[in-house]
């Protein structure tokens, strides 16, 4: 009879237990404690959605839409897209509920995203992400919001150090028009050197230019037409509140005019929290205000901000090793203790006290068993109850909570 060959795991996707799985859950509740600190509310999302939400979102010509989503008919003829990333969903789920009525929204949400490609360190064709939003507010007091929430949870999670908030502006309307034509013409006068890449956005998209890895490219963006040349008055006005506000909140950051999002609904602030610990792919976190994405879905124009990070990419950072440790094992001496052992494992569950327990194998060894699982402390139990406690330090809150069962 053949061997029956056992299905390997999809390109790109990834198993997570142990000390990984213990770093992504890590993040995870870190995220979650942050963004109640800062009043922000969270969201359970569909994992798919109409295809045209994230078509008419980022753009046709977008790598993410013509090469990487996940795209199928279903039995109903409907064409249905995994999804690729948050914002696009928020946003139509804010003008399909009609959560207008709240705005502004402060919102977070986290969960498994979907995109083909190339698998790399820290970057999988399923990966998950942590999504914040501040819907509904023009005010540059909510990129403020967003970028210090983003700053304390990179703190709190302690992986601060080595990381680098870089900052731009992309103007307001009138500022990105005129700067856009200029780019257009600047790289017009150019295209002899641009790389295919290059030329095909020229037209469409020519501010990805500026960001391309292509040597070439890279050489005559440097001398492209910068912002700073076109931007008005209350352009100037919201970043200079932009960066006075996170001065007074102590959040370091630096300038980098190279950082530009291609999408013509981004406006005003840009951002990427980076490091130099994940190779060439440096970002850590990044965002920033895209003022006109809701009225590209059938929206009111409507302001927003927000940002979005790697858990995978977030939990590799992590200094320190995330283990979790039991607070108490329970060894079981022999059967006859079976009724005692239950009933102090449900005492201590009840307690808030992460108990369990060891009860099989040679009795003798029960004990070594117990050991390794490295508990704060094991307590012994036999056909007469629980007797005895072997400890690490100093637990109150279970030695407490022993004292009222003895």
């Amino acid at each position: 009879m053949a061997k029956i060959q056992t299905p390997q795991p999809v390109r790109g996707t990834q198993d997570m237990y142990g000390e990984t799985e213990e770093r992504f859950v890590h993040v995870v509740s870190t995220f979650e404690r942050v963004r109640r600190l800062y009043g922000f509310k969270g969201l359970q999302l569909p994992v798919i959605e109409p295809t045209a939400v994230f078509a008419r979102s980022l753009g046709e010509a977008t790598d993410v839409v013509s090469k990487e989503m996940y795209t199928f008919e279903d039995r109903g003829g409907d064409s249905i897209t995994l999804r690729p990333e948050f914002t696009a969903g928020i946003a139509r789920a804010y003008l399909t509920n009609g959560w207008q009525q709240h705005a502004p929204m402060k919102v977070t949400a986290h969960g498994p995203l979907f995109r083909y490609e190339r698998p790399q360190k820290g970057r999988y064709r399923q990966f998950h992400q942590i999504d914040a939003e501040i819907i509904g507010a023009a005010e540059p007091a909510a990129d403020v919001e967003l970028l210090v929430m983003a700053d304390q949870l990179l703190h709190e999670l302690g992986i601060k150090e080595g990381v680098t908030l870089e900052l731009n502006t992309l103007g307001d309307a009138a500022s990105r028009d005129a700067w856009r034509a200029a780019l257009i013409t600047y790289f017009n006068d150019h295209k002899d050197v641009l790389s295919e890449d290059s030329l095909s956005r020229l037209e469409k998209n020519p501010l990805r230019i500026l960001d391309s890895k292509d040597p070439d490219d890279r050489g005559v963006a440097h001398a492209a037409p910068k912002i700073d040349e076109f931007l008005s008055g209350e352009a100037q006005d919201f970043f200079g509140a932009v960066t006075a506000g996170l001065d007074a909140a102590g959040v370091a950051w630096t300038r980098n005019a190279k950082l530009v999002r291609g999408l013509d609904y981004y406006r005003h602030t840009a951002f990427e929290f980076t490091t130099d610990r994940l190779g060439a792919q440096g970002t850590v976190l990044g965002g920033g205000r895209y003022d006109g994405l809701i009225e590209n879905l059938g929206g009111p124009p409507t302001p927003a901000v927000g940002w979005a990070a790697g858990i995978e990419r977030l939990a590799m950072l992590i200094d320190t090793p995330v283990w979790f440790q039991l607070e108490a094992m329970i060894v079981l001496e022999n059967d006859l203790g079976m009724p005692h052992a239950i009933s102090l494992l449900k005492q201590l569950r009840s307690a808030g006290i992460s108990t369990d327990m060891i009860a099989t194998g040679s009795p003798k060894k029960r004990y070594d068993k117990a050991v390794k699982h490295n508990p704060f402390a094991i307590l012994r139990v036999d056909e007469n109850g629980y007797y005895g406690i072997s400890s690490e330090g100093e637990n109150s809150r279970l030695l407490e909570v022993l004292s009222t069962l003895a």
